[in-house]
This record gives C-alpha cells, sequence and structure tokens, in this order.
C-alpha cells in the first residue's frame, strides 16, 4: 500500500479517538461526540484538498468515514472514557501524537505531488495536522491545543521539512517516511514528558 494511504488510514483513526476524548471529557452527548470526532477525524483533511484543488477525499471515498464510526463504536462499547485519568491521558496523548505524524505526512505528500514550494509543503502538512482539532477547539470554545501545548506545530513542521529535503536529494521513499514518522512521534512524546516549549517573548 502506499505510504499515503498508510498515513491517512493511522491519522483518521488517531484523531477520530482523541477528538472522542476530547468530547467525552466535556460531556457531550452522542451526537456532539460524533461531530467532534468528525472534525477533528477529517476537517484537516478536507482543507488540506480545497488548498490543493483536489475534491476532497472524505467526500469521494467512503473509507474515512467508516473509519470514525469503527473507532467511536469501538470506544463507545468498551467504555474508554470510563478509564481512570492516567490511563485516558495516555491513551489520549499517544492517539493525538499519531495523528499529527500521520496528517503531518499525508498533508507535506500532497503538496509534494501538486508541486508547492518549501513553503507550501510545510504549510500544507501543518494544515492537514491541525486543521481538524482547530476547527473542534472553536466549536467547543476551548484554545487550540496547537496554541497551549509544547512544539505541537512545531513537530509538524519539522516532518514536512524533512520531506522536502527528502525530495530534493531523491531518497523520498517508504522507508525515510517511515522513518520521518517514528522521529515525529519521539520528538513529539518528548517534549509532551519532559515539558519542551519554544521561548517565550518577554
Amino acid at each position: 500500500m502506499e505510504p499515503l494511504f498508510i498515513a491517512e488510514v493511522i491519522g483518521t483513526m488517531a484523531f477520530a479517538l482523541s477528538g472522542f476524548y476530547v468530547a467525552a471529557k466535556d460531556r457531550l452527548d452522542l451526537l456532539g461526540v460524533f461531530i467532534a470526532a468528525f472534525l477533528t477525524a477529517l476537517g484537516g483533511g478536507i482543507t488540506r484538498d480545497a488548498i490543493a484543488g483536489r475534491a476532497p477525499y472524505t467526500f469521494t471515498h467512503i473509507l474515512p468515514g467508516i473509519l470514525v464510526v469503527v473507532v467511536l463504536l469501538f470506544a463507545i462499547i468498551f467504555k474508554l472514557h470510563k478509564h481512570d485519568q492516567v490511563e485516558q491521558k495516555f491513551i489520549f496523548i499517544i492517539s493525538d501524537t499519531l495523528g499529527l505524524v500521520s496528517f503531518s505526512i499525508t498533508g507535506s505528500l500532497v503538496a509534494l505531488q501538486s508541486g508547492f514550494n518549501f513553503f507550501g509543503i510545510i504549510m500544507l502538512g501543518l494544515t492537514t495536522a491541525v486543521g481538524g482539532g482547530i476547527m473542534r477547539d472553536i466549536l467547543l470554545n476551548k484554545v487550540p491545543l496547537i496554541l497551549s501545548t509544547g512544539l505541537y506545530g512545531t513537530v509538524s513542521l519539522f516532518i514536512g521539512t524533512l520531506l522536502y529535503w527528502l525530495n530534493i536529494v531523491d531518497f523520498l521513499n517508504p522507508l525515510t517516511i517511515l522513518i520521518c514518522a517514528i522521529l515525529g512521534l519521539i520528538l513529539r512524546l518528548l517534549a509532551y514528558y519532559q515539558n519542551w516549549h519554544l521561548p517565550v517573548l518577554k
């Protein structure tokens, strides 16, 4: 399978679970949970495709919607929101990190396929990765995660930069893409658990 498709599937499922936890924490009803999960999982990809001048993948393929529904049904049936706070927090961070990394990759790859320059590649990767979460947080009247969490958006920019240079040196392949994903995962988890932040203007 193509790296773009694999990353899309992983990102959709991971962000659907992330959106589920945010909605459950805010005690939304079932419709609210579905809306929050769908926005988180699919909002960034829809925005990405609109910018790239493509028909949104979510609207032309049934798989993304099915993946979100399956994840939500699994989470509800097994009552994942009932787990203790520590476990819930860990699952949320892992799912959100997987979504961030996977969608940073899909956004960057779509930008490369569309012939975007360096700025376009890193920004489309960032938009894909955080767009859905921003829509969800605005809907729920929250400060978007990208503005309040250490190195969140920076990880996306890092991945986009790596993919750009790998393409420049003609070394972009499934293995190097996987290595970029692993590096992104490690950086994000280290930043979260070590409380790393970018410098703040004083």
